[in-house]
C-alpha cells in the first residue's frame, strides 16, 4: 500500500535542512514508492486552511539543493501550539487544529526536523492526535545528548572559524584585541570548537565562570611575549562577571541573548588599556552553504528516518553515534541535554594549548 508521509522543519533554520528533505524524498519515492508532502512554515502550515503544503517529487530537487542553505519548506520558531498567541493578546490552545491539519492530508506518518524544544512539542502533538511520528535532530548548538552531532553544527563551527581567520590579520594590523561573539543558546560548543580551530587566545563559554582579571592576565602575557594582538571567542549566553544575563529586547518586546561582546570589550579595555573591538556573528552562522559533513549527516539521518517508518517504528528520533545512525525514543532524546563538559576532552585540549578559559 502506498504510504503518505509528511515532512516539516521547525524552530530556527540551519545549514543542511534541504539535504534532509531531499534524502527523505529520495528514499521514500525510490525505495518504497510512497508519496511525500512537504508542509510549509512548520506547524504554521498545518494551521492554515487549506493546509499549506506541496507534494515533493524527484524533480523538486535539482543539483543545487544540497548546496542551498535554509529550508525550501520554510520554518517557524514562534507560537507554542498549546498556548498560541492570538491577535487580541490572548493565548489559545490550537493543538487540535494542527492535528486536524495532519489528518486532512491523510498522513500515515510525519517526519519533523527540529531541536529539543520543537521535537518535544511535535511529539506531544502527534501522540495527542494518534499520528505516527519520527524526529530528526537539527541545532547549531549541538546540545542534544543522544547524538554526537546535530545537523547545522558543523557548518556553524566552520563559519565561526573562518570569522576568526579573517579577524586575526586585522587584529595584528591594528594592535587590537578582537572579540568574536558566536551563537550558543545555553551551551558553548560552537565557541569551544571554533576557538580551538581558529587559534583563539581566550574562549568563554556558559559552562565555565570567568574573571576579567584572568583574561587581562592572559592578554598581558601575550604582550610580554611580543604579540601585538589577541583573539577572544565568547558564546552569546555567557553572563557578565557578576552573573547577570546579557540580553536585549526585540522590536516585539521579546528578550534574547545579546551584548556580551560589547560588555567584554569595555571591561578588557579598562583592565588592560588595549584597543578592543567586538564582532557579533549572529545569524551568519545559520545561513549559507552547508559543508560536506552536514550534507552527509543530513542524508544519513533522512534515509534512516524513512526506514523507521517502513519498519513501523514510531515516536523515535534518529541520531549519530559511534560513526553510525541509531534511533531512540523522543523522550530519551529530549531528556539528555548535552552542555560542554568542563572536564571533557576539548576543554583539556584548550587548556593544553594554553588557551585561557577565564577561570
Amino acid at each position: 500500500m502506498t504510504k503518505r508521509i509528511g515532512i516539516l522543519t521547525s524552530g530556527g533554520d540551519c545549514a543542511g535542512l534541504n539535504a534532509v528533505i531531499r534524502a527523505v524524498t529520495y528514499r521514500a519515492l525510490q525505495g518504497f514508492g510512497w508519496k511525500v508532502y512537504g508542509i510549509k512554515q512548520g506547524t504554521r502550515g498545518l494551521l492554515q486552511r487549506p493546509v499549506s503544503f506541496q507534494e515533493l517529487e524527484l524533480e523538486t530537487f535539482d543539483c543545487n539543493i544540497l548546496r542551498m542553505g535554509g529550508t525550501i519548506l520554510g520554518t517557524t520558531n514562534k507560537g507554542d501550539p498549546f498556548s498560541y498567541p492570538m491577535p487580541d493578546g490572548t493565548l489559545k490552545d490550537r493543538s487540535e487544529e494542527i492535528i486536524e491539519g495532519c489528518k486532512m492530508l491523510n498522513l500515515d506518518a510525519l517526519i519533523g526536523i527540529g531541536g529539543d524544544g520543537s521535537l518535544a512539542i511535535l511529539n506531544r502533538l502527534m501522540k495527542q492526535g494518534g499520528i505516527n511520528f519520527v524526529g530528526i535532530p537539527k541545532t547549531i548548538d549541538n546540545d542534544l545528548g543522544v547524538t554526537e552531532s546535530s545537523i547545522g553544527f558543523s557548518t556553524a563551527v566552520e563559519v565561526a572559524t573562518e570569522a576568526l581567520d579573517r579577524l586575526q590579520p586585522t587584529a595584528a594590523s591594528h594592535d587590537r584585541v578582537m572579540i568574536l561573539e558566536v551563537m550558543g543558546r545555553d551551551a558553548g560548543h560552537i565557541a569551544l570548537n571554533a576557538g580551538i580551530a581558529g587559534g583563539a587566545d581566550v574562549i568563554l563559554i556558559p559552562e565555565i565562570s570567568y574573571q576579567i582579571d584572568n583574561i587581562a592576565s592572559k592578554i598581558r602575557s601575550l604582550i610580554e611575549r611580543g604579540r601585538n594582538f589577541a583573539l577572544v571567542v565568547v558564546a552569546e549566553a555567557v553572563k557578565s562577571e557578576d552573573g547577570r544575563p546579557m540580553t536585549i529586547k526585540d522590536i516585539d518586546g521579546r528578550e534574547r541573548y545579546g551584548g556580551i561582546g560589547h560588555y567584554l570589550a569595555e571591561r578588557i579595555t579598562e583592565a588592560t588599556g588595549a584597543e578592543t573591538r567586538f564582532t557579533v556573528l549572529g545569524h551568519v552562522q545559520r545561513g549559507g552553504q552547508p559543508n560536506a559533513s552536514d550534507r552527509v549527516l543530513a542524508s544519513a539521518l533522512g534515509v534512516h528516518a524513512v526506514d523507521l517508518i517502513a519498519h513501523n517504528k514510531f515516536n523515535r528520533i534518529v541520531a549519530w553515534q559511534n560513526r553510525k545512525v541509531i534511533d531512540v525514543t523522543i523522550e530519551e532524546a529530549v531528556a539528555k541535554y548535552q552542555a560542554v563538559d568542563p572536564q571533557g576532552t576539548l576543554i583539556r585540549t584548550a587548556r593544553g594549548l594554553g588557551i585561557c578559559l577565564g577561570d
